[in-house]
């Protein structure tokens, strides 16, 4: 017996122990949090080089460090889009069923951005962020883009079967020289598309199909081990992103907007930490359960700033953390990071317009307002594929026939905003496929109780425990083996 003891302690428990040494990977993310801010106010206090411009060496570490990972998020995307979509259609078997889950998506998109903007121009209102603010017209400077009602349709048709492009950025140097860089681009809504039309040419091409969809499937597990491996930066990626955030911008740019960036935070909070609990609750779904299965991707949404490059995060969790299918999280996710984006495209705009018009000393009507509502609500999806909340933004000042000058007014405090804007954004994007698996049954109600961090790792985190413990299982197996031999042989003695 003792000697059966003693060999399993070098097994599992020695594992226990061992595992012992390493925090969780929520906390992880909290210390790599924490390491940022802290490195992120050294850079500050270190300030600039000599010349007053270039970036310190930390301040470089740690941008090239964050945004390096975000790369890395990126660069797995289109795969992971295209692998999961087709894979999920194949599954659903009918193209029906996954119409009306499109159906029910979007009308949820609509009713959450029609709630956010609604709280968007009521804040507008209370705060008066244009009267309130020591800018002036002068200050104002045209945006370099902007966004129009054909942006749908630009971004919609592919350029190609990938859904990749090419884009070049061109800089003149001041002895009239130019410089190009050039690189690629892709764009989630043509990616979304080419993966429907091939996914549902291979349920039409019967068994033909058959071997391109099992080559599908493994493509999908092995981009899902990368991600896997990648996820696993968060950690260090935070730290360097929140870092870099600390050093670059500081808070001294909210100084003069202070007004108008406190309507947006509090926006921001109303519709996290108020509306869609109350939607949760309204659905039969636990409050704490959703914070605690979404909350890597909203953290990490924070940080990095980037919908897009949180992406291949916001899937999984929705699908490990939350419960939702993969069959349905595969569509509804990447097209959620396309189209819902309740900080972006309903809480900034409304504000923002709000705010032009008070500087600029335009009276706006209740016609106005109810463009505003309007171009939120619908406004998102006629520039889906496009990136950032100027799109959007423009796209509602020159709906209502506003100086588009306005834009520039904001661009100071623009990046401190964006961080609580995509953290909403990237919240809403895994709310409402929840909701909606809830609403038609498809939802794992035990797996969204028992949601937390760790659950993003549980299949990969299983597989190689079993591998580690297959070995000691088999000493131990061996031993058990051998004391029961000990054992019959004495009986057999003892009987003789």
């Amino acid at each position: 017996m003792s000697r059966t003891s003693t060999a399993k302690i070098p097994g599992a428990e020695a594992r226990a122990r061992k595992g012992l040494r390493f925090p969780s990977f929520s906390v992880q993310i909290l210390l790599g949090l924490a390491l940022g801010v802290l490195l992120g106010w050294a850079a500050l206090a270190i300030g600039p080089q000599a010349d007053g411009e270039t970036p310190n060496g930390l301040t470089t570490t740690l941008d090239t460090i964050g945004s390096s990972f975000v790369t890395l998020l990126r660069a797995i995307v289109p795969p992971l889009i295209f692998t999961a979509i087709v894979a999920s259609i194949a599954n659903l078997r009918t193209v029906t069923n996954a119409a009306r889950l499109a159906g029910q998506t979007l009308l949820w998109f609509a009713i959450t951005a029609a709630i956010s903007v609604a709280i968007g121009i009521g804040l507008g209102l209370v705060f008066q962020p244009g009267h309130n603010t020591t800018l002036t017209t002068a200050e104002a400077a045209e945006p370099s883009s902007t966004g129009t009602w054909l942006d749908f349709l630009n971004g919609l048709i592919p350029t190609n079967v990938l859904g990749l492009g090419a884009s070049t950025d061109v800089e003149a140097a001041a002895d009239g020289t130019f410089t190009a860089d050039t690189g690629i681009s892709f764009n989630v809504l043509q990616i979304l598309v080419v993966a429907l039309v091939i996914g549902i040419a291979a349920l039409k091409s019967g068994a033909k199909a058959d071997p391109f969809l099992a080559f599908n499937r493994s493509a999908l597990a092995i981009v899902q081990k990368v991600l896997w491996w990648i996820i696993r930066l968060a950690p260090l990626g935070t730290m360097g992103l929140i870092g870099n955030a600390v050093a670059t911008y500081g808070w001294e740019s909210l100084r003069s907007l202070a007004s108008f960036s406190l309507a947006i935070y509090v926006g921001l909070a109303l519709v996290l930490f108020v509306v869609y609990p109350v939607l949760l609750r309204a659905n039969g779904l636990g409050v704490v359960s959703w914070f605690r299965g979404a909350w890597p991707a909203i953290q990490l949404a924070f940080v990095s700033r980037s919908s897009i490059g949180t992406l291949p995060v916001t899937q999984r969790v929705t699908e490990r953390n939350l419960g939702v299918p993969s069959e349905y999280a595969s569509f509804a996710v990447p097209l959620a990071a396309t189209t819902k984006m309740d900080g972006c495209a309903s809480i900034y705009p409304a504000i923002s317009a709000i705010f032009v018009a008070q500087i600029f000393g335009i009276d706006l009507s209740i016609t106005d307002y109810l463009l505003i509502a309007f171009v939120s609500v619908v406004g998102s999806a006629a520039t889906a594929g496009l990136t950032g909340a100027m799109v959007m933004l423009t796209l509602t000042l020159s709906t209502l026939g506003l100086p588009l000058a306005g834009v520039g007014l904001l661009l100071a405090v623009d990046p401190i905003l964006d961080m609580g804007r995509t953290a909403v954004n990237v919240a809403g994007q895994t709310l409402v496929p929840t909701i909606v698996a809830k609403r038609e049954g498809l939802l794992d109600l035990e797996q969204y109780r028992a949601a937390s961090a760790e659950d993003l790792f549980d299949d990969e985190a299983d597989a190689e425990q079993t591998a580690a413990d297959a070995p000691a299982a088999q000493d131990d197996a061996a031993q058990d083996d051998a004391a029961q031999g000990e054992r019959e042989l004495a009986e057999a003695t003892t009987r003789a």
